[in-house]
């Protein structure tokens, strides 16, 4: 590293310098501060300033405020003889990563500054790290939009997961986007530069289902007029995706295992074994661990593909996204014109429950869309069902108060009756609710309680 070296003992520049040199490091030295100064601005610029707090002119203080509006990330690490708690403070405030007090070991500074070297280091390869991933991510989640805490851990545990082999289970209710997400983990992986196979393990029957996965030799059944490949086959050096694998028959179960054991499969109605490197991604719309204790699922699979469960929240769950989603949704089906949605009309959409998820949501600005005529103001009739049950649960109850003020009025009362019941014994009171004595000060804090005067004429703790 660049190390500038700032103190007017002679005896400490060249010791501290021939020590720093010595471990590999690049010294500039000055004896003042207008020489320090003028170190910072040398090209290529000191990574690194140590710099005495007193000498000729402003000081070291003045370095290290100098230092950091040059470059704020620039760790500088302040030497004095004068060392008092103040100063220490009053260094760390304005920005020094130490505070060294004379005498010292010039073996401790040495070492002080490859741990910077090590942190400036990993630093470097974050930055790198994050710059590739925000170039790629912008392709990663398309089609997948929301800004809700639950959709954000979503997103985060996608990019730690990705970069590994790991198999992913992503669950789901149906319409919440696992296929998406199975895209976005591709995407972000190694493999992204392969081939992304998906295949519904619930659209086709027993027999062709199989034919799909393991792929056919020619003559294998009735229309097997060509070998075929099959998807675990097309996959390799990609991502296999199998969706809906809470829908595959018992009988595949046990092959598909034998395959994610050995990766090693044949063709129906062949006898060569063949290899494929592939990575696994699954889907499930149950959770797969309640088939199992049902019989309707094998354990040993199971605990195969259950590596890292990605939960997807259903819309219900993800608070705000919903007028994200419609406003994505307006621009991709609206054909270019303006639409709108009221203020009125979002909130009802926003308490409706969305059964279908983000499916039924793209369904319904579509048609919202198709029946807008000349309005360029989207219907909320023609944005939620038309039945009355759900149309009842997204309009505005004016007799159902909020949970909270509910709950709010409920914990006052029922705090007002134990201080009353222990006559304001503030211990006896904490005890008698199963709370320590502090959590009864800041409650009775929060509700505005004064625990002093309860009601009903209780006296004052004892």
């Amino acid at each position: 590293m660049r190390v500038l070296v700032a103190d007017d003992e002679v005896t400490i520049l060249v010791t501290l310098r021939d020590a720093l040199e010595d471990a590999g490091h690049s010294v500039l030295g000055a004896t003042d501060t207008t020489s320090a100064l003028q170190a910072l601005d040398a090209q290529p610029p000191p990574e690194v300033v140590v710099t005495d707090v007193r000498m000729p002119g402003r000081g070291g203080m003045t370095v290290l405020e100098e230092s950091l509006q040059r470059d704020p990330e620039r760790p500088v690490l302040l030497m004095t003889g004068y060392a008092s708690i103040d100063d220490a403070v009053g260094a760390m405030r304005q920005g020094a990563v130490d505070y060294i007090q004379k005498p010292f070991r010039n073996e401790a500074i040495v070492r002080r500054i490859e741990t910077l070297g090590r942190i400036a280091n990993l630093a470097e390869e974050n930055r790198g790290l994050r710059e590739q991933l925000d170039a790629r991510e912008p392709g990663a989640f398309d089609g997948v939009i929301g800004s809700s805490d639950a959709m954000k851990a979503v997103f985060e545990r996608v990019r730690t997961v990705a970069a590994t082999e790991a198999t992913v289970e992503i669950e789901g209710e149906s319409g919440t986007g696992k296929e998406r997400i199975a895209q976005a983990v591709h995407s972000l992986s190694q493999r992204r530069d392969g081939p992304f196979i998906a295949l519904g393990c619930g659209a086709l029957p027993e027999n062709l289902l199989e034919a799909e996965l393991f792929g056919h030799e020619k003559g294998a059944f009735t229309d097997a007029k060509a070998a075929r490949k099959g998807r675990i086959e097309l996959a390799d050096g990609g991502t296999l995706f199998l969706d809906d694998i809470d829908d595959m028959p018992m009988s595949l179960q046990v092959k598909l295992l034998r395959v994610l054991q050995e990766r090693a499969f044949e063709r129906v109605g062949g006898e060569v074994t063949r290899t494929s490197d592939f990575r696994v991604v699954v889907a499930t719309k149950v959770p797969l661990r309640g088939l199992v204790k049902e019989g309707a699922f094998r354990e040993d699979l199971f605990y195969r593909i259950h590596v890292v469960p990605i939960v997807l929240p259903p819309l219900r769950e993800r608070r705000g996204d919903v007028s994200l989603l419609v406003q994505a949704m307006i621009e991709r089906y609206g054909g270019g014109r303006g639409f709108e949605v009221a203020r009125s009309t979002m909130q009802m959409l926003e308490r409706y429950a969305w059964p279908g998820n983000v499916r039924e949501l793209e369904n319904a600005v579509q048609r919202a869309v198709a029946l807008a005529g000349e309005s360029r103001s989207l219907a909320a009739e023609d944005l939620l069902p038309q039945d009355g049950r759900w149309r009842r649960t997204a309009e505005v109850q004016v007799d159902v108060r909020p949970l909270r003020d509910v709950l709010r009025e409920a914990e006052v009362a029922h705090l007002r009756a134990a201080l009353v019941a222990t006559g304001g014994h503030r211990s006896q009171t904490a005890e008698l609710l199963g709370i320590s004595r502090k959590v009864l000060w800041e409650k009775l804090r929060d509700l505005g309680i004064d625990a002093d005067a309860p009601e009903e004429g209780a006296g004052g703790e004892a």
